[in-house]
């Protein structure tokens, strides 16, 4: 009877302390007209204002993405984003503190405060945003699951699959498609898990691994930086198989209302741009002379020469944000090319995410 009551007194002792914590990371909970809990706006986006340094947990080992050689940042399309949200909130693209995170503890540390922003090529999916507490901003890169195996083997898709080995990230969406995907197919498989690519890379190369599933993106990078003394690119193709839809996107956690809005603000704004033909190059004569009333809302200037007002984004940072972001990181489209176009190793075609003008579905909200 004792040592059923200590365990009751443990289990509310540890039920008291999350509460506590979420309290004091949310700013407190109020409750609707259903007696529900609805959670305050938090206050980092001020913190991080106060502060003056935005804080980002990002992935090192994808190319293109984020990768870092040894001793250096990380660079590659997400950490361009990370930037463009530092010089949104503080007006400085290199104030921003990176935490590498993999796959098992990116959403514990965001939760646990160690970073604010995540930008490491994670996938909304319900759960994330519902039961993990995720509020994930406009996809800012549209993904499919794939599958790549070795160019002197067999394989010409997953049909042919069964029995093999596969490496797969922990942790990861990637690890239950592959499960459903080759249950669908009444096909045997035996994930091998690794917690990044470099762990995985090793398994592969040492013969563990039949094939590597991850986002046909992720796997175009680690194909293309494949180590010469292995191959090199050659040694590797991807199978055509799409194995899952994966939108990936910034998060922050729920309730930093504010924070998020700048978040998603800014992934519309660098969509926005390309589509009105604004880049790092022209921005600066754009916002001095708009050639048209949405590119003078986009950079938060006068529609007309000698109005006295521009548009209120009402979003808690100067109206004109988008004018540094585009100095510093230029528009969707050059950040793309920049680092995974078809004229880098990666190779990637916009395909999907081309401008919906262009026969893609990228689509930003208007700034009105």
């Amino acid at each position: 009877m004792r040592r059923g009551l200590m365990a009751k007194f443990v289990v509310a002792l540890a039920v008291f302390a999350l509460v506590a914590v979420g309290c004091e990371r949310d700013g407190g909970t109020t409750t609707d007209d259903n007696g529900d809990a609805a959670q305050q706006g938090g206050n980092l986006l001020q913190e991080v204002i106060d502060r003056g340094t935005l804080r980002c947990g990002v992935n090192e080992t994808v190319p293109g993405f984020g990768f870092a050689e040894a001793g250096e940042e990380p660079e590659g399309f997400d950490i361009d984003f990370c930037r463009a949200f530092a010089a949104a909130i503080v007006g400085d693209p290199e104030a921003i503190e990176m935490t590498p995170v993999d796959a098992d503890t990116r959403i514990i540390a965001l939760q646990n405060g160690d970073y604010d922003v995540l930008v490491r090529n994670t996938t909304h999916t319900t759960s994330r945003d519902g039961t993990e507490g995720l509020s994930f901003a406009h996809v800012n890169f549209y993904d499919g699951q794939a599958m790549m195996v070795r160019t002197e083997s067999d394989f010409q898709s997953l049909e042919d699959m069964d029995g093999a080995n596969v490496c797969v990230t922990t942790g990861t969406t990637t690890e239950l498609n592959l499960a459903d995907r080759f249950a669908e197919l009444g096909l045997d498989v035996t994930a091998v898990g690794g917690a990044d690519n470099t762990q995985l890379q090793q398994a592969f190369i040492r013969d563990r691994c039949d094939g590597w599933t991850s986002d046909r993106s992720q796997l175009a990078g680690i194909r293309g930086a494949w180590p010469p003394r292995d191959g090199g690119p050659d040694a590797l193709r991807i199978l055509p198989d799409v194995m899952s839809k994966e939108p990936l996107a910034p998060a922050v956690l729920d309730g930093e209302v504010a924070l998020y809005q700048v978040v998603n603000a800014v992934v519309h704004g660098l969509i926005f741009a390309e589509e009105l033909g604004v880049t790092s190059n022209n921005v600066d004569q754009q916002a001095q002379s708009p050639d048209s009333a949405d590119i003078a809302n986009l950079l938060g200037v006068p529609v007309e020469e000698g109005a006295a007002e521009s548009i209120n984004h009402g979003l808690g940072i100067d109206n004109d944000f988008m004018q540094g972001v585009l100095a510093a990181v230029g528009n969707y489209g050059e950040i793309f090319e920049r680092h995974i176009g078809a004229n880098t190793p990666l190779g990637l075609e916009r395909g999907i995410n081309a401008l919906w003008t262009e026969g893609g579905i990228q689509y930003a909200i208007p700034f009105r």
